[in-house]
């Protein structure tokens, strides 16, 4: 990709993050949506920390102008509900500062881009959007008085869509090969895709669609708690989107834990698939990796804030549909490092740090899921408790 090309996505990547502050009201820059995270506020000042010091700081060595900031807004938090942090809104700077710091580092950082290697952009790029769908959970816990709500075109939530009648039930998936991973000088890839390897899979089946509300509610009527997206009025249960309240939608897919989506599997009988199994199912034409299969129809980049019918989107060779989009899915594998894994020497700790055995892998991408990082070699991850991503699950028989 040509540098310019590199530069264009970063400003679009910037005037998307930007967008999404636009919807907190300055008042609740100081609110912590998710208990677990840091206050809003934190994220003004972090996504163009993270750029200087990656940029101007480790890759070009300038000199800093607030070296205060670029600490206090340096790292976020690997969430944990056992360790909430203590911060008051009194321990952070004020808006305006925050934001003239992020002027600086702009019209600094923007003077220099032409010489920055192209890996690095990428980093920034890929970074910059990750956050823009984590703020997306933030702002989506953040109370419906506290933010602004954007044009009604773009806020309402997708209630009916076109229907590609993908059945309900399993499809049988065969044994054969699958590619797991990134080969060295096929493009961008964080240190965790890589290497490419080919594993063996069993033959198995795997849900066709993803598992719904409608379905998840049976498993509520007998005696499991509702997920986090939910909230009873009365004797019925609303989806808690991220605008606006709107009756349970029983054909979407329901966001829950890992935790949650591991109990009800064994309230089934069947398990969560493993990375090399999703991979198996999604990606028959690639083999599980090359080149990532066509998303156009898919509910990801940015393309809603909430998700659609689980049947709204054609199925593929296999007869799975939405393996990419309208959620991420929960996989039964521990996230762990491939074989040959190396840390990047400028980043070490982006996924060294979580190879602890607390984290689970997560493949396909959400609604608010940026198309640079729907390539199949992608690996998300979290804790099995965090209940607030745009996470679903299908089940499967091994």
């Amino acid at each position: 990709m040509a540098k310019r090309d590199l530069v264009r996505l970063l400003h679009r990547a910037r005037a998307n993050t930007d967008h999404l502050f636009t919807l907190v009201r300055s008042e609740s820059l100081y609110e912590r949506p998710i208990p677990e995270r840091h206050r809003l506020i934190f994220y003004l000042g972090h996504l163009e920390a993270f750029d200087w010091n990656l940029i101007a700081d480790k890759t070009l060595g300038l000199p800093s102008r607030h070296a205060a900031f670029d600490r206090l807004f340096a790292f976020g938090i690997d969430p944990d509900s056992r360790s909430l942090p203590q911060d008051k809104p009194s321990d952070w700077p004020g808006e305006i500062q925050v934001r003239q710091y992020n002027d600086e580092v702009r019209r600094e950082l923007d003077t220099a881009l032409a010489n920055i290697p192209d890996q690095r952009l990428h980093v920034a790029i890929e970074h910059r959007l990750m956050h823009a769908e984590t703020l997306a959970y933030l702002l989506h816990n953040l109370p419906y008085e506290k933010k602004n709500r954007g044009d009604a075109s773009e806020t309402r939530p997708v209630v009916s869509e076109a229907r590609y009648g993908v059945p309900d039930g399993s499809a049988e998936i065969p044994a054969g090969e699958t590619t797991l991973g990134r080969r060295s000088g096929d493009g961008f890839g964080w240190d965790n895709e890589f290497e490419e390897h080919t594993v063996h899979v069993p033959a198995f089946a795997i849900s066709r669609r993803k598992v719904t509300n409608g379905e998840y509610l049976e498993y509520v009527r007998t005696g499991a708690a509702a997920p986090h997206f939910w909230v009873l009025r009365g004797r019925e249960y609303f989806y808690r989107g991220m605008f606006t309240e709107i009756p349970l939608p029983l054909d979407w897919p329901v966001y829950v834990t890992h935790d949650e989506a591991s109990a009800y599997a064994a309230w089934k009988g069947k398990d969560l698939p493993s990375e090399s199994q999703f991979h198996r199912a999604a990606y028959p034409a690639a083999n599980g990796s090359a080149h990532a299969p066509d998303f156009s129809q898919e509910n990801v980049d940015f393309r809603n804030w909430d998700p659609v019918s689980v049947d709204a989107t054609p199925s593929n060779a296999f007869g799975v549909c939405q393996m990419v989009g309208n959620g991420w899915e929960w996989t039964s594998t521990v996230f762990h490092p491939f074989p040959g894994f190396q840390p990047f020497s400028f980043y070490p700790g982006y996924s060294a740090d979580f190879y602890d055995g607390q984290h689970y892998v997560l493949k396909g991408g959400s609604p608010r899921t940026a198309a640079c990082m729907l390539r199949p070699s992608f690996r998300n991850w979290f804790r099995p408790s965090y209940p607030y991503l745009y996470s679903t699950f299908r089940l499967v028989e091994n």
